[in-house]
């Protein structure tokens, strides 16, 4: 059986950028919330003495979440401005395009349309400065909700959000794409 703070750093990492409650954290690892209090502050204590380690445990309104240590913003920065073509990958191009489309749109949202958690995509995303939060919803938890940002319309080379390609233009395109290589392989 791996540790308490093997568990609790496994929760953490999952959770992502949203964190995790006092009491969720608690419940998940059966846990009273003072136990578990002792426990955070081992693994912030153990990530503070490791030097070799870019982590440390961040709580604001009873919600921890890892995040790295303000040493490394520099580093991190100039990875966010490395060429995009060769940096984004098919899950941040989804959540990109589906930002693009559906704007205003939470994380969870995003989550819903694909199937899968999204936040590693959305936090690459807000990285390169391509979406951005554009406030709260009004709605349990007032999630965050985000927007393409001026710098995404730089990069798709146009001026305003209406110009993108229309998604019932690019589903008839596919269509036809599909139908074309459909009647080229009867012919064969």
């Amino acid at each position: 059986m791996s540790s308490h703070l093997a568990r609790l750093e496994a929760l953490l990492f999952v959770a992502g950028e949203d964190g995790l409650s006092l009491r969720t954290m608690a419940q998940l690892l059966e846990m009273p919330v003072t136990g578990l209090t002792q426990s955070l502050e081992k693994l912030q204590a153990k990530y503070e003495a490791d030097e070799d380690s870019a982590l440390c445990l961040l709580e604001s309104s009873n919600t921890y979440k890892l995040v790295t240590k303000p040493d490394f913003a520099s580093l991190l920065r100039d990875y966010s401005k490395t060429p995009i073509n060769q940096s984004l990958s098919r899950a941040s191009l989804e959540v990109l395009s589906i930002v693009a489309y559906k704007q205003p749109i939470t994380r969870a949202e995003v989550d819903d349309i694909r199937g899968v958690n999204s936040s590693g995509a959305i936090a690459k995303l807000q990285a390169f400065d391509l979406i951005q939060e554009a406030g709260k919803k009004d709605a349990v938890g007032r999630p965050n909700l985000y927007a393409t940002t001026d710098y995404f319309l730089d990069y798709m080379g146009i001026n305003r959000l209406d110009e993108l390609v229309a998604i019932d233009q690019l589903e008839l395109e596919e269509q036809e794409t599909s139908l074309f290589r459909e009647d080229a392989s009867e012919e064969l």
